[in-house]
């Protein structure tokens, strides 16, 4: 399927999202914000995926929010329409129940690298340059650069990123634990399928609940990890299906405490 400027593309257990704006080095406008909100959509009401892989078409990964799309906007629509919107987007792409590999085809800078923070395996090639230029705009990063990326990579080397403005490269960034592998030019979507393959051969439900319960040692969205732990434990139990039942049928529920 196709959802404007997002491909995605099933492959047995396998979903491929491409962010497909080559031209402009895949600079995210609103557009491609709401095409990856559709993709992650996608993906999650897709019973057979297991896993998900996100890249870029062309030479870029991301080279982050189009100057062009968010520079004209005032104050609160800046605020409320790009920067809140896009962390909601962010967080629906790490959030993903299945496990998301980034594949960094090519520079992923600003919100580019935020948006690779929200997968929980980074693959980049070796010819990448990573970074947060974003305050030598007089702005800061928008999209959890400052929050998430922090809790992912730590504190120091964001704030080298977005303070100092250093950019760094594929293996500096491995070495910094930005990125957790780095192949060779043209390489990163094969590598990510190799990877993914080895995630798919896992059990689904280990992987989905392992995925919340490290989400939630990292301090990323507790309520939200715990809630749905609770909830994916409940709707096993005997006790929710005589309640259903009983709703259904209009009669008292007689919960037994079976599991």
């Amino acid at each position: 399927m196709a959802s404007g400027t997002v491909r995605v593309e099933i492959d047995g257990h396998l979903a491929i999202m491409t962010v497909s704006r080559p031209e402009k080095l895949n600079a995210l406008d609103l557009d491609m914000l709401k095409a990856l909100a559709a993709a992650s959509d996608a993906v999650e009401a897709n019973p057979t995926v297991r896993v998900a892989i996100l890249t870029g078409e062309g030479k870029a990964f991301s080279a982050g929010g189009d100057i062009k799309a968010w520079g004209h906007m005032e104050a609160q629509e800046f605020g409320h329409a790009w920067v809140r919107y896009g962390h909601r987007v962010f967080e629906r792409l790490a959030t993903l129940r299945v496990p998301l590999i980034a594949a960094l085809n090519g520079h992923a800078l600003g919100g580019g690298l935020e948006l690779a923070g929200a997968a929980d395996i980074r693959i980049a090639e070796e010819q990448i340059k990573i970074g947060l230029p974003e305050t030598g705009l007089g702005m800061i990063p928008g999209w959890s650069g400052t929050q998430r990326l922090v809790k992912r990579f730590g504190a120091q080397i964001v704030r080298r990123m977005a303070l100092g403005g250093e950019i760094f490269t594929a293996d500096e960034a491995r070495q910094f634990g930005v990125v957790d592998m780095v192949v060779g030019t043209g390489t990163a979507v094969e590598a990510a399928r190799d990877y993914a393959r080895r995630v798919a051969a896992r059990g689904p439900a280990a992987l989905e609940i392992a995925k919340l319960m490290i989400a939630s040692a990292n301090g990323e969205d507790n309520g939200t990890a715990v809630e749905a732990l609770g909830s994916i434990l409940v709707a096993k139990t005997a006790d929710l299906r005589e309640g259903v039942a009983a709703f259904s049928e209009k009669r008292p529920a007689q919960f037994k405490g079976e599991w």
